[in-house]
């Protein structure tokens, strides 16, 4: 090689290894704290985000993911807020003063129930795409809450259904009658409330020592939750069709908003993006896992599983239509939220499209095109949380 070309070999071999290095030495890391611990479904949906965070902003945003080490469920309101995490898990329903008008539309999910088999094995796919898009969209005074708390919501997701996991068998409305039920959300403690049992508020960190202890007799949570949680060890007993509804108040992308104002709108558009992924993951794994978490509690722990009585399932259906007007007026009465009874309402629809809309849906990849394509990517970067 003449001593020409190699100079101008060897200075573009400079030029690009320079253009990394700038290209490295300029790439924003986002720290993202949950309160699950490693190795757990959702531990393994935010690594995946991480991953596509990187992906789809082409490597100037990276995530380092902090499962159960940064901020526990508890701490991840304030976390977030204060910018101790640039992104956090947040389960608003450990906040519901912060967070009232989204709490309401998670509280509702109850109502999956009186869709039956129609949307039976997708009820949280199909929650979360209607309260993506509800929130985004139709309901300012959702932003805003979030926005209060200087954060900007950026995916949402769900568990799988809720379910009676417990020391004993509880399998009808006398079985309920005295017993002391770990709730997650005011639907279910009203639930427990209108059969004769006592609701308990514990974070989901603290579920298994209180079943073990005998705090509690049940907890009331899906099933793969039973083992990311560890509370699958204290149980004897599980009734797996009440009383129902998921967990939907997940926002598991919660990010600062001061954070997400630094960044460029490719930057949020990617974090979007992949929004939609991890939005559409933990639904699917978590529907995906049931059946296999309760064969595992069947048929390697000995746990007893059972359905609901005819008479206790019958009237968990009439509980939940009249909680919906029920929930309304909770709001307004404790957080003052006067339109509820118009947002429910107005979502129910929305969630009616989203049944028909996943019925079909056959993989996650699937479903995660679904939410980008009919929510996400219609977000817009340049306003959203700004």
């Amino acid at each position: 090689m003449s001593r020409p070309n190699l100079f101008r070999t060897l200075s573009a071999s400079l030029l690009m290894g320079g253009t990394a290095l700038a290209a490295t030495a300029h790439a924003e890391t986002l720290s993202y704290a949950l309160g699950y611990p490693p190795g757990s479904d959702s531990a393994k949906a935010a690594q995946n985000y991480a991953d596509r965070v990187a992906e789809f902003s082409d490597g100037e945003l990276t995530v380092k993911v902090y499962p159960l080490s940064l901020l526990n469920f508890a701490e991840t309101s304030a976390g977030v807020r204060d910018g101790m995490a640039d992104i956090g898990y947040l389960l608003s329903p450990y906040f519901p003063s912060e967070y009232p008008h989204t709490n309401l539309l998670a509280e509702a999910a109850m109502q999956l129930q009186l869709f039956g088999k129609e949307i039976q094995g997708k009820e949280g796919p199909a929650y979360i795409g209607a309260l993506a898009e509800y929130i985004f969209f139709q309901c300012e005074e959702c932003l805003e809450d979030f926005h209060a708390q200087n954060q900007v919501i950026t995916g949402i997701a769900s568990s799988s259904n809720y379910m009676l996991n417990c020391s004993e068998p509880v399998t009808s409305q006398e079985d309920l009658e005295g017993k002391r039920l770990r709730s997650s959300g005011s639907q279910w403690s009203r639930w427990a409330e209108r059969f004769g049992a006592s609701p308990v508020t514990l974070s989901g960190n603290e579920a298994y020592e209180a079943l073990d202890q005998g705090v509690v007799d049940c907890v009331v949570i899906s099933a793969p939750d039973l083992e990311n949680l560890g509370i699958i060890e204290a149980t004897t007993d599980i009734t797996t069709d009440v009383p129902g509804g998921v967990f939907a108040g997940a926002e598991i992308t919660n990010t600062n908003r001061d954070r997400w104002q630094s960044l460029t709108d490719e930057q949020r558009q990617a974090m979007l993006h992949a929004g939609a992924y991890i939005s559409a993951e933990i639904p699917w794994v978590y529907h995906q896992r049931e059946a296999e978490v309760l064969k595992r509690a069947q048929e390697e722990l000995g746990i007893e599983l059972h359905t609901a009585s005819e008479d206790l399932a019958s009237a968990t259906r009439e509980f939940v239509r009249e909680d919906m007007e029920v929930i309304a007026q909770y709001y307004a009465k404790t957080y003052g939220v006067e339109n509820g009874a118009e947002m429910l309402e107005e979502f129910r629809p929305v969630l009616e499209k989203w049944v028909d809309l996943v019925k079909d849906v056959d993989s996650q990849e699937e479903l995660a095109e679904l939410y980008w394509e009919e929510v996400f990517s219609r977000v817009d970067p340049s306003t959203h949380g700004m």
